[in-house]
């Protein structure tokens, strides 16, 4: 564990060098350099300049690691490390001037996250661990909320852009969601959202059709500040798997309600 927090330094101190470079294109950006990749998922060069910048840099921290990345700067895998990388989680917020977006970067060793770290330039915030270490949000230890009741949570989730053949399920998850708790949020970027549930924010978040770069640090994180990570059948398949759900105490009950809706025959 002292080696990879050690090596979670200088990928602190990256996360801060990049969300510097995404504040200021924030401030600077034009809609005109957006790209599309398909319906809904959009691309511009913040994100593609940014994730250069994260490869070079880790490319010499760690000669022997491959890459998993979102904008596929790089064509490198190994059977060992891999870093896994978002380097604008929220590029639609980002477009659009909503200050909530970040930057994901986690490290795997074969299946297993063991370094996660999201930064947050607009607050400020970097949420960071180590796997058998503590989580932080800068430099104080976080934990999940201490609440136990899904009635007095508060849940974050993520709507589909693209893939809506299960939308119907997922309303309905929505409305047991709404009718259940305090409220219902959707932030944009699951980096963060994670990210608040470590911290206690939010007690809760799931979402589906979701890639391994928005989860990978976040799950972590989640974990070691004493939260239950899942995919929507309580497995373990939350990386690769496109579901995700983590949250501190409530876990079950949230389980519950996503089982229940997620296997109906609802189109």
């Amino acid at each position: 564990m002292k080696e990879f927090n050690t090596l979670k330094q200088e990928v602190i101190s990256l996360s801060k060098e990049i969300g510097k470079f995404l504040l200021h294109e924030f401030h600077h950006f034009n809609r005109k350099d957006i790209e599309s990749k398909g319906f809904n998922d959009l691309v511009s060069y913040v994100d593609k300049e940014s994730e250069k910048k994260i490869v070079d840099h880790l490319q010499k921290l760690l000669p022997e690691a491959g890459f998993i990345t979102e904008e596929g700067t790089i064509d490198k895998k190994s059977d060992d490390l891999n870093w896994v990388i978002d380097p604008l989680d929220g590029t639609s917020n980002f477009m659009h001037q909503l200050p909530v977006y970040g930057v994901s970067l986690a490290l795997m060793e074969k299946d297993r996250v063991v370094l996660g770290v999201i930064y947050d330039p607009n607050r400020d915030e970097c949420f960071h661990a180590a796997a058998g270490g503590k989580s932080f949000c800068n430099d104080e230890k976080i934990k999940v909320s201490p609440v136990q009741s899904l009635k007095d949570s508060l849940i974050s989730t993520g709507f589909p852009y693209y893939d809506f053949h299960k939308l119907r399920t997922y309303m309905a998850m929505f409305t047991d969601f709404m009718q259940k708790t305090h409220g219902l949020r959707r932030m944009g970027s699951a980096a963060i959202d994670l990210s608040y549930v470590a911290c206690g924010r939010f007690e809760g978040f799931f979402e589906y059709n979701i890639n391994s770069w928005d989860v990978a640090a976040g799950a972590l994180i989640v974990q070691e500040a004493g939260g239950t990570v899942t995919d929507f059948s309580g497995g373990n398949d939350y990386i690769f798997g496109r579901e995700i759900m983590a949250a501190c105490g409530i876990h079950k009950e949230m389980l519950a309600i996503v089982k229940e809706n997620w296997n109906s025959q609802n189109p």
